[in-house]
Formats: C-alpha cells, sequence, structure tokens
C-alpha cells in the first residue's frame, strides 16, 4: 500500500482517518503529525508517497510547510485536506506546491481517487470546492496574458490531465515543442506550476468545470 504521512491538528480526526485509511486498503498512515513543524522533522527520517496536509495548523500552517517541504524534497507529493472555511487559502496551497484538494466532509471513494492521482503524479480539484475557491481567487494573481489558439488548445488537454507525449500525438507536434509551449503558458499566465495554471484557464473561463 501507499505510505502517507497525516499533518492536522486534530488527534481523533488523524486516527480516525488512519483506521479508515487502513480498513479500505488505501494506504497506510506511517507517520502523523500535529502541526507543521512536527511534518518537517518526521520528513527527516520518512520518505512518505504521499503527505496529505491541512491547513490551519498552529506553528507553522499548511502553506508554510509546503512550501518548506518541498525545498527538501521538491519531488514530495502534497494533497490538500481541508474544510470549507479554508476554501480562501487554497490558490495559496496550489502555488505552494499541491497537487490537488479535498473537502473534510467528501466520501472516502473520492478521498481514495485524489490519493491515487496525486501519488501517481497526477493533479486531483474537488469540484465542489473548487467552485468556491475560483469565486475567491483575487484578481491580483490573475495575470493578463496574451495566449494563441494553439496554447489553449494545449491548456485545455494539459487541463485534461494529458502528459506532453499525449498531447503531441494528438495535434501532431513533437513532445519537445508541446514542452515549450507548456513553458510559456506557464510564463504567461503567471503560474508557478501546472496545478495554478488549471485554476487560471478555470477563471478565465478557457475550460469548463
Amino acid at each position: 500500500m501507499l505510505k502517507i504521512i497525516l499533518a492536522d491538528d486534530h488527534k481523533i480526526f488523524r486516527e480516525s482517518l488512519k483506521k479508515l485509511l487502513a480498513a479500505e486498503r488505501i494506504a497506510e498512515v506511517i507517520a502523523e503529525a500535529g502541526d507543521g513543524k512536527q511534518l518537517l522533522e518526521l520528513l527527516k527520517i520518512h520518505d512518505p508517497d504521499l503527505v496529505i496536509m491541512d491547513i490551519s495548523m498552529p506553528n507553522m500552517d499548511g502553506i508554510e510547510t509546503t512550501k518548506k517541504a518541498l525545498e527538501s524534497k521538491p519531488d514530495l507529493k502534497v494533497l490538500t485536506l481541508s474544510s470549507f472555511g479554508d476554501e480562501k487559502y487554497y490558490y495559496k496551497m496550489v502555488e505552494a506546491g499541491v497537487k490537488g484538494f479535498v473537502i473534510k466532509n467528501s466520501g472516502i471513494s473520492e478521498l481514495e481517487q485524489a490519493i491515487n492521482e496525486v501519488s501517481s503524479g497526477g493533479s486531483w480539484f474537488s469540484n465542489e470546492l473548487l467552485q468556491k475557491v475560483i469565486i475567491n481567487i483575487s484578481k491580483s494573481n490573475i495575470k493578463e496574458a496574451e495566449i494563441s489558439d494553439r496554447e489553449i488548445e494545449i491548456l485545455k488537454y494539459i487541463c485534461d490531465g494529458l502528459t506532453n507525449d499525449q498531447i503531441a500525438e494528438k495535434i501532431h507536434l513533437s513532445p519537445d515543442t508541446v514542452k515549450w509551449h507548456r513553458t510559456n503558458l506557464l510564463a504567461k499566465t503567471g503560474s508557478n506550476n501546472t496545478a495554478a495554471m488549471v485554476l487560471y484557464a478555470i477563471k478565465n473561463k478557457l475550460i469548463e468545470i
């Protein structure tokens, strides 16, 4: 099973989720952290497949923790699991480097899908929360960009989760050319990563949820 570290300041929640993930044979929780600083210490001795991260934690919140964790472990995969009250911070979490987010009242099926998708290198966005997040994205985070029709086409395939090779095959370009377009899109949209670029595309109605 996948090896996971849980970072959440509610012990009862961590224990319940740990038992649920084990019972459903989704993942093994190898360590737990009650705040960001504890998580950073755990990452010095553990090498998890995934970190499930809350946003609101004492001492160091999920945003700062994610940034510091990825500085030490750039390939670390982080999935945000938090409540509706935190949606205004989700864009910051995505910019910090998380690959997806799920709300705490989601079912186990959605959480399992999110865990599997993010741990395998993809992204996962809870549709219910995503719509609330988009409303709260400040216009200051949105950079004016002149995006060509070709780039919009590639952006839509990126939002569908396709790799550079898969996109190249669909539109009859070389993977290197697609990679070049992807890099340009990140710059034009002012995005630090693919997940942030997906939010940009939705906010600017380049794709539909």
